[in-house]
């Protein structure tokens, strides 16, 4: 037995070899002021940064560097989804700025990333905090391990407990059921404390032995942390209620309720009322007390994935962690419930006694499956969020390879089920449940990494995310200097274009006249005047640049200084498809 559950462990750990990686951040930036890329005028006193969800900084993450190092930001401050950071004035304020930021989404997952822009003249862009680096290699490798052992922990829980409890022969032995209980129980607590113990790295970018107990406290007081302490005593306590409840019970022997004595009867004398022991009244025994408790912490204990993971953050958390519960429920008891049959009872049990027991189980193996894809479906409903994310994203693709996987388990419990509605058994049925067994694994692996990929929905979060890409130049003529900063450099019409004009002893100067055109160089077209108007103070103007086609551009800057002094510019610039 023990060797089939190893087996089981190492085939559900093997399917983490899948071509997906894990996503690194599940919140995307979606926008920030000053925008990343730009070339301002004057340092501003506060930079923010928008996200698609609500996020949390991680202390000391969050900071704004200047062009020589200098670290100037203040005390962070968060409005829903905008992370707000006040900053000082550099001693050398000209150059480009770095906004580094490490924060946690509302689904638990850290997010981290670096944006700049400039004031002045652009200058070589200041070193990031190594703490704003992706999570180490070694945490990485460690997240979706752990999640495994949790998920098989708990099927390891559901499946024996239920046939303990409801099905189990009274002539076999219970004490392996018990055993794969206990290593489930153990299995849950190991996924959680590692949970604990890797999201303080995940937020720093430090290696998975790196962590010191300050971190530790600060992540065991977090949301995310109390849930997974409440997990670890739920745990503890159906390690103790489970046992008493689920060992074989004793046969008790019960005393007639009415015991009569033949006695002599004398003459006027009243005969004796017969011996009589009191029925019983109906109460709650302790038995059931612990019943009540162990279902009530199954469901809070369940209730603590969704809680920390993809569900809290979609649009309807409310439908989506409780689909999320009967989701993991339904799945603990079919796969708990076949790996149960498989490795102690179809082997060594009499075909008469499975005559009773497997009918039973298909019928809730039915229901379980039913559950698993109604729930199922109401989660990748909200969470994918288009058609094309199916094919389009890892999550999609992710989900569609588990749909066809199930899809194969269903076929070959079809077949299972009829050889139980027709009593055939032996080693056919063996097979069978086996090879659903296999596949529920895979399964329950592709689970494992699922929930540490980007969802639809995030997917498209992350397609308007900010990049920082754009294009920020200084080109000089005997006239002038024009620094200048386009943002984004996408193809469409909405490319914003700032540009600043400078005499050539680097003071303000004011332009009398602005133009700018593009002209795309392969296929060579004819140069478009783009939108461009001066700004109050003169010296500044803004309009936006439209990129029909992919290709390399020609910008020019014609600007006017005078009434007769006038000179271009050129540059190019590169728009993707």
């Amino acid at each position: 037995m023990t060797r089939v559950l190893l087996f089981l462990l190492v085939l559900l750990t093997g399917t983490l070899a899948l071509p997906a990686s894990p996503a690194a951040a599940h919140a995307a930036p979606v926008g920030a002021s000053p925008a990343p890329g730009s070339l301002n005028n004057a340092a501003p006193t506060e930079v923010t940064v928008t996200f698609s969800e609500p996020v949390t900084p991680v202390e000391g993450r969050v900071q704004v560097i200047a062009p020589d190092g200098e670290r100037i930001s203040g005390r962070v401050t968060v409005e829903g989804t905008v992370v707000r950071i006040p900053i000082r004035q550099a001693e050398h304020p000209l150059g480009t700025y770095l906004i580094s930021f490490r924060v946690i989404s509302a689904d638990s997952h850290p997010v981290g990333g670096a944006i700049t822009f400039s004031v002045g003249a652009p200058s070589a862009r200041p070193e990031a905090p190594v703490e704003s680096a992706g999570a180490h290699p070694s945490v990485t490798a460690a997240i979706p391990i752990f999640k495994t052992m949790g998920y098989g922990g708990i099927t390891l829980i559901a499946g024996p407990v239920l046939f303990l409890a409801f099905l189990w022969p009274r002539t076999r032995s219970r004490r392996g059921a018990l055993l794969a209980i206990r290593i489930g129980l153990g299995l849950t607590a190991v996924a959680t404390a590692g949970a604990l113990g890797t999201q303080a790295q995940q937020s720093s970018g430090a290696a998975l032995w790196q962590v010191t107990a300050t971190e530790l406290a600060e992540v065991g007081t977090s949301r995310f942390g109390l849930l997974l302490l409440a997990r670890l005593a739920i745990v503890c306590a159906l390690a103790v209620l489970l046992p008493p409840l689920l060992r074989k019970p004793r046969r008790t022997v019960t005393a007639p309720r009415t015991v009569s004595q033949p006695v002599l009867v004398g003459a006027g004398a009243p005969a004796p009322e017969p011996a009589t022991v009191p029925r019983p009244q109906p109460q709650v025994t302790s038995r059931k007390v612990r019943a009540y408790a162990v279902l009530g912490l199954s469901a809070a204990g369940l209730a603590t994935w969704p809680l920390t993971g993809h569900a809290i953050a979609a649009p309807l958390p409310a439908v989506t962690v409780s689909a999320g519960v009967v989701h993991m429920a339904a799945m603990a008891v079919w796969i708990g419930g076949l790996v149960t049959l498989t490795v102690f009872l179809l082997r060594r049990t009499e075909r008469r006694v499975l005559g009773v027991i497997l009918p039973v189980w298909s019928r809730w193996a039915a229901l379980s499956v039913l559950w698993l894809v109604l729930a199922g479906a109401a989660q990748s409903v909200i969470q994918v969020g288009r058609v094309s994310a199916l094919w389009e994203t890892d999550y999609g693709r992710l989900l569609s390879a588990k749909l066809g996987i199930l899809a194969v388990v269903l076929a070959v419990a079809a077949g299972a089920r009829r050889l139980v509605l027709r009593g055939s058994g032996g080693t056919g049925l063996r097979r069978l449940v086996g090879v659903e067994v296999v596949a529920t694994v895979l399964i329950l692996g592709l689970s494992s990494v699922l929930v540490q990929v980007d969802t639809g929905r995030i997917a498209a979060a992350k397609d308007r995310q900010i990049t920082g890409a754009g294009k920020s130049e200084t080109l000089t003529s005997d006239l002038y200097a024009v620094q200048f900063n386009i943002y984004p450099v996408e193809l469409g019409e909405y490319n914003t274009v700032h540009a600043y004009l400078y005499a050539p002893d680097g003071s303000p100067m004011r332009a009398e006249e602005w133009q700018v055109t593009a002209r795309l160089l392969d296929p060579a077209l004819e140069a478009v005047p783009q939108p461009f108007a001066p700004l109050p103070n003169g010296n500044q103007a803004l309009g936006s640049m439209s990129f029909p086609l992919p290709g390399t551009y020609e910008i020019t800057f014609t600007i006017r200084v005078s009434d007769i002094d006038r000179a271009s510019v050129k540059t190019t610039v590169t728009v993707d498809g």
